[in-house]
């Protein structure tokens, strides 16, 4: 055999093996795909990037004058930052803007036409929030980790390539950063974290977000209920390890799942 060609039979032939192993559920996955790409835009409305003020605190409680007009919605966590001195321009003395301290965040709890109602989670060492402070959703890529599927439909499907489906579906809305699937994974390996305590362990949630640098978790979950299977999204944040806001909606057709996928790939099989 010519040098050289050996591994590229080699990989060809483990190739050909593994479409020809693909367990016949294999299109449970596809479909989870294709229901989530039906679910991206209310992730990508949820963390549109928007700013507004601090009206009133009473206790815990922070008044924001953002509305749902103004794109709030429950669930949704805003940076607090107060606006300090100004800067200037080193050689035209012009004011450039101001200095900003983060004084913690605000979780919306619920929303008015005109106002919303917030959770203030406070940061260590950082005062109170008052009237006139801002709150935002920056502007900037939100980065994020998506964990691996929690089947508990017990399907037994191959569902391993769903994060990077989904991690693709939301890269191309150029409003989130995904951290590498596969660094994820390791992390959520057989013997390591379970996708369970991300869920119900706000600090191991917590935890695990500050190793990986995230503003926050995405929970792909499959259940079944009455017969009908589902794909549950949960947001679970970065800062208090809690879920804020959950999508659900029934997996798309296997023929619509077909649609989506290239002549060259295998077909789906339920």
């Amino acid at each position: 055999m010519i040098r050289g060609l050996a591994p590229a039979v080699g990989a060809l032939v483990a190739l050909g093996l593994l479409l020809c192993a693909a367990p016949s559920r294999a299109g449970l996955a596809d479909r989870v795909g294709a229901t989530f790409a039906l679910m991206a835009e209310e992730f990508v409305r949820a963390f549109q990037p928007i700013e507004g003020l601090i009206v009133s605190v009473e206790g815990d409680a922070l008044y924001l004058d953002l509305g749902a007009s103004g794109g709030a919605q429950p669930g949704q966590e805003l940076t607090i930052f107060r606006k300090g001195d100004e800067f200037y321009h080193p050689v035209t003395r012009k004011p450039l803007g101001r200095y900003e301290d983060t004084l913690g965040w605000a979780q919306i709890r619920r929303v008015q036409p005109r106002f919303s109602e917030a959770r203030w989670v406070p940061l260590d060492g950082q005062p109170s929030p008052h009237a006139d402070d801002g709150v935002r959703i920056t502007r900037g890529r939100i980065k994020i980790a998506i964990t691996p599927v929690l089947d508990l439909a017990q399907s037994k499907a191959d569902l391993r390539r769903v994060p990077y489906l989904l991690a693709t579906i939301l890269e191309r809305s150029k409003r989130f950063q995904v951290t590498d699937p596969l660094a994820v994974g390791e992390i959520f390996a057989p013997g390591g974290t379970r996708v369970e305590e991300v869920l119900g362990l706000p600090d191991r949630a917590t935890r695990l977000a500050k190793t990986l640098e995230v503003a926050g978790w995405l929970v792909p979950v499959v259940l079944e209920r009455r017969g009908v299977t589902y794909l549950d999204m949960t947001w679970v944040s970065a800062v208090t390890g809690t879920a804020l806001f959950s999508r659900r909606q029934p997996l798309v057709a296997p023929s619509v799942a077909e649609e989506q996928r290239f002549p060259w790939e295998p077909p789906v099989e339920d």
